[in-house]
C-alpha cells in the first residue's frame, strides 16, 4: 500500500503546466468513491460543497471538526490522494492556521487550500500577513515530518465582476504568488478570473503552477492546458448539479 508521502508525491506530480490535473470535486465520501470509480487521479474537497451538503452556508460556518471527520471518510473511502479546502485556515493568527493543517495532516489529507480573503466580508487580507499564514502551514507539515501540496488561494478576482478585471489585478495576483511562494505555497488558485488574456498573463508571471476553476466564461480545458495552466477545479458545480437533478427528479416522481 502506498503511504501517505507516497500519494502527496503522486499528487505534487500530476501538477504539470499545459497538462492540468483535473478535479471533479467531491463533498463525502459517496461522492469521493464516485469520482474516483470515473477514473479520477485524485480527489479534491470544495468547502462550499461540503458546507451545503451538511446544511451550513460557506465561510467557516462548518465546523472545523466536522470537515476533519468528513475528510477522514473520504479518505478511507478511497486510495487516491485527498486534499482538502480548508478556506482560509479557520484562524486568523499564524499559529492556528497551521494547528488546523496540522489537524488536516493527521485526517490523512496530502494537500490542502487556503484562502487570502477574510471568511466574514471576502475582503483580502494584506499580501504580509497572508504569507506569515501560509509559512505556519509549511512549517506544520514540516514538523509532521509530512509531504503536503499547499494551494494559496488569492481571491483577487472575487474582488469585483468580470467586466472590472484588469490588468492591475493580474499584477496584485502575480505579487501575491510570488510572496505566497516565498511562504512555502506549491501552487495558486486564482478562481474568479475568466478571460482568456488575464489567465495567460497570470501564468506567465507566476513562479507557482496555476489552477483556475472552472465557471461561465472561462476557457476549456484545451485552451486552458495551452495557456499553461497546471491543475482545474470544479468547485461546487459538480454539488449544484448533483442536487438540481434530484430536485429534477423529485419534483418528477410526486407529479
Amino acid at each position: 500500500m502506498p503511504t501517505r508521502n507516497d500519494k502527496a508525491a503522486l499528487f505534487r506530480s500530476l501538477h504539470v503546466r499545459g497538462r492540468p490535473l483535473v478535479l471533479f470535486n467531491a463533498w463525502d465520501a459517496g461522492s469521493a468513491r464516485t469520482v474516483a470509480d470515473a477514473g479520477a487521479p485524485a480527489i479534491a474537497t470544495g468547502s462550499w460543497s461540503v458546507a451545503a451538503a451538511n446544511g451550513f452556508a460557506d465561510g467557516e460556518h462548518l465546523p472545523l471538526q466536522l470537515a476533519l471527520d468528513n475528510l477522514r471518510r473520504i479518505v478511507a473511502a478511497v486510495a487516491l490522494p485527498v486534499t482538502i479546502d480548508l478556506e482560509s485556515g479557520y484562524g486568523d493568527a499564524p499559529p492556528r492556521v497551521g494547528a488546523t493543517v496540522a489537524a488536516a495532516l493527521d485526517a490523512g489529507a496530502v494537500g490542502c487550500n487556503i484562502e487570502d480573503s477574510l471568511p466574514g466580508d471576502g475582503r483580502l487580507r494584506d499580501i504580509a500577513g497572508q504569507a506569515a499564514r501560509l509559512a505556519a502551514a509549511r512549517q506544520a507539515a514540516d514538523d509532521a515530518g509530512m509531504a503536503m501540496f499547499l494551494n494559496a488561494r488569492t481571491d483577487v478576482f472575487f474582488q469585483g465582476p468580470a467586466t472590472t478585471h484588469d490588468l492591475a489585478m493580474v499584477s496584485d495576483a502575480r505579487a501575491r504568488a510570488r510572496a505566497y511562494a516565498d511562504g512555502g505555497a506549491d501552487g495558486l488558485f486564482v478562481p474568479g478570473v475568466i478571460a482568456e488574456d488575464l489567465i495567460a498573463r497570470l501564468v506567465e508571471g507566476s513562479p507557482l503552477p496555476v489552477n483556475i476553476m472552472v465557471m461561465t466564461g472561462v476557457p476549456d480545458r484545451a485552451r486552458l492546458a495551452a495557456l499553461g495552466v497546471a491543475r482545474i477545479s470544479h468547485g461546487a458545480g459538480p454539488y449544484r448539479g448533483a442536487m438540481q437533478w434530484l430536485k429534477d427528479a423529485a419534483r418528477a416522481a410526486m407529479a
